[in-house]
């Protein structure tokens, strides 16, 4: 038996992946990246094969990582998080500098950037495993605490979206719960229970809209 609630419990990190270059480039949000080795430096980093983020990655053989704080934007959650870079262009809407071979940076809220290698790529079934080699490491701001997905899910009362590795589906987790979908009517962002890891009805109340702000009491049931 899995019970999903001790899932809950292992510690991550919300991060921003760029990849691509200045002509073609995509970001998406991660909260699976690790430091694997110290020399070199080495890191992990997984995507869904859904996302369009993971050709990019695939093609160039180059990501960016940056490390978020606790008050990172809804702007920068939204657009990477919940947005398709096949409909739009994520990286126009913020700060962005072009780093080693070109790929991506995004600088906007970000507290510390890696620029990584791809050296090699695991198959995880539903995701990508990219193992990288750090090139380039920079700390933007010393002063600010980095995000974790624990005070993402409590305090910024955010959900993890159908594609991300920590994805619970709520069916398994709680089989009493029949799945709906809830409109939010100031933006049309739609909250679908089958997506994510808790129940609309099971948010706490001072939960918000992660694109515009709107609160839980204002979003309808469809």
């Amino acid at each position: 038996m899995i019970d999903y609630d001790a899932l809950l419990k292992i510690s991550y990190g919300v991060y921003a992946v760029c990849s691509g270059n200045s002509k073609k480039g995509n970001g998406f949000i991660s909260n699976s990246i690790m430091q694997i080795t110290s020399d070199p430096v080495q890191v992990a980093v997984t995507c869904n094969k859904k996302n369009y983020s993971a050709e990019i990655i695939a093609d160039s053989g180059m990501l960016a990582i940056s490390v978020l704080p606790q008050n990172v934007s809804s702007d920068v959650i939204s657009i990477f998080g919940y947005k398709s870079g096949r409909e739009i262009d994520k990286l126009k809407r913020f700060n962005v500098r072009y780093g080693i071979n070109d790929v991506p940076v995004l600088l906007s809220d970000a507290i510390a950037t890696l620029e990584c290698k791809v050296k090699e790529t695991i198959d995880a079934g539903t995701h990508l495993i990219f193992l990288c080699e750090v090139l380039e490491a920079n700390l933007l701001d010393s002063e600010s605490d980095p995000i974790t997905y624990d005070y993402y899910r409590k305090v910024k009362k955010g959900v993890s979206p159908a594609n991300a590795p920590t994805y619970i589906n709520p069916l398994k987790k709680q089989k009493t719960m029949e799945p709906t979908k809830y409109r939010c009517p100031i933006c049309g962002y739609e909250y679908d229970d089958s997506e994510h890891d808790i129940p609309f009805e099971a948010l706490d109340d001072d939960w918000g809209c992660p694109v515009c702000g709107a609160t839980k009491d204002m979003f309808e049931k469809i």
